[in-house]
């Protein structure tokens, strides 16, 4: 099999030629992902949206201006360009405001009526004798001339950026009922060089990108425990595949499995108490399943003769989605795990892995080779439909924002590997280029309450 993961599979180091060639396929799933993502902050451009966004007046925050005691950033700037990577609003720019309401007593509902707005947005911030940093925001729906959302917020100044994307997710739930994603990370994997690889966590929107661990080996397939405040990866820095789950505040580390042959592609079920992972310790790469708490370690596929791999969870936690050939080629089954039953998901086309199901079970997205291409792609598991969300050649690792709307996944801009996001019903995407270097397996966290209690 001949796509780019399979390329940087075979490239990776202390492997003996052997087992480097049995299990190439094997790692080649375990690592679809190449893309490049920015140290500091993403540019994100905008390639689609919604025919007929939501009209949102975002207007500047009163208070003290970036670097009087604050962060480098503006309240309202964050919150606008977390609306704008939606797709689903279009934000009026400041210059073409009428008026710069900050208190209800400002609003004039005829000032935004005459730009056709549909909601405004508008708020004030100061800090506190403490030091803490406060915000205070009203949401006004324009149509019925009414306010419909208001909230005060605090916490210490570098938390501002944070401040604003909860602003920005309630302001989104508010006027769409689905939960916001503004506050979310994205982790993933940089290779700076061939000897200088880095595990990142940056907010979803790219910003404060942090390093947690950095080794001269390879690191692959990270992916988020439900808490978001531990991920597994799989390192070769022992020479061989391990898998590791880290503590983000303490930065401990602790190999959870380092067997004989491949130990790959972990994912933490939906309580955080068990960890499913493809392993090879018999010969044969099959699923498996560790209990945390006692260490206990059980196998669930049984298929002598093929390679299962790619292991995730349904909402449940009664049940796996994997990738396995043994029909000849890759395709995805899921397994329950009262009864052990298996059910292959995926017929249309000879290949198709590295699945993730959709909030709610009904939906799967996962790569899929279409006219040699590979696209992402999304099939309603109740009527069979298979729709492609992706158009570009060499789409890889897709990863689902917590609220179910969009899909980060990897591709190719130009012959380098970039992030791009589009929404599930692919009326949205954009994309993240950037030349900081090659980034494998983005994974979108859990939803997060960020600011301290």
């Amino acid at each position: 099999m001949n796509t780019p993961a399979a390329n940087r599979a075979r490239r990776t180091r202390g492997l003996p030629l052997a087992t480097a060639r049995r299990c190439r396929w094997l790692l080649a799933l375990l690592a679809t992902c190449v893309t490049t993502l920015a140290p500091q902050a993403l540019e994100i451009v905008i390639t689609e949206g919604w025919d007929d966004p939501t009209r949102i007046a975002v207007v500047p925050f009163a208070g003290p201006a970036p670097g009087e005691g604050l962060p480098d950033a503006d309240l309202h700037e964050i919150i606008g360009f977390d609306f704008q990577r939606s797709g689903q609003f279009w934000v009026l720019p400041d210059g073409d405001m009428l008026s710069y309401p900050t208190a209800p007593d400002g609003v004039h509902y005829r000032d935004w009526r005459i730009l056709d707005m549909d909601y405004l947005l508008i708020g004030r911030s100061w800090l506190e004798a403490t030091g803490e940093l406060t915000v205070v925001y009203h949401l006004f729906d324009v149509t019925s001339e009414r306010e419909i959302l208001s909230s005060r917020l605090s916490a210490p100044p570098e938390y501002l950026r944070d401040i604003a994307h909860r602003v920005a997710d309630d302001v989104y739930e508010q006027i769409t009922g689905i939960p916001g994603a503004f506050s979310t990370k994205i982790l993933y994997v940089l290779e700076k060089a061939a000897d200088d690889f880095e595990l990142r966590i940056a907010d979803s929107d790219g910003a404060r990108a942090r390093t947690v661990f950095r080794s001269e080996d390879p690191m692959i397939s990270p992916t988020w425990a439900p808490d978001a405040r531990r991920v597994a990866y799989v390192s070769f820095e022992t020479g061989r595949s391990t898998i590791f789950i880290q503590d983000l505040e303490t930065g401990e580390r602790e190999a959870v499995a380092a067997f004989r042959g491949i130990n790959g592609a972990p994912a933490f079920s939906p309580d955080g108490n068990r960890l499913a992972m493809s392993l090879s310790r018999d010969g044969n790469a099959e699923i498996y399943v560790l209990d945390l708490a006692s260490r206990e370690l059980e196998r669930i596929t049984r298929w002598p003769t093929a390679i299962e791999t790619e292991p995730s969870w349904t909402d449940d936690g009664e049940g796996i989605i994997f990738t396995s050939d043994r029909s000849g080629r890759p395709q995805v089954y899921r397994i329950d795990l009262t009864t052990y039953l298996e059910e292959r998901l995926t017929f249309e086309g000879d290949y198709n892995a590295r699945a993730r199901l959709l909030p709610g079970g009904q939906f799967l997205v996962y790569v899929h080779r279409r006219d040699g291409k590979f696209h992402i792609a999304w099939q309603d598991l109740e009527r069979d439909h298979v729709r492609p969300l992706t158009e570009t050649s060499l789409d890889e690792s897709p990863s689902i924002a917590p609220n179910g709307t969009m899909m980060i996944y990897a591709t190719q801009d130009h012959g380098r590997g970039i992030l791009a996001v589009v929404s599930v019903d692919s009326r949205v995407r954009y994309l993240l280029p950037s030349d900081a270097g090659d980034v494998r397996d983005p994974a979108w966290s859990p939803l997060i309450d960020a600011l301290p209690r």
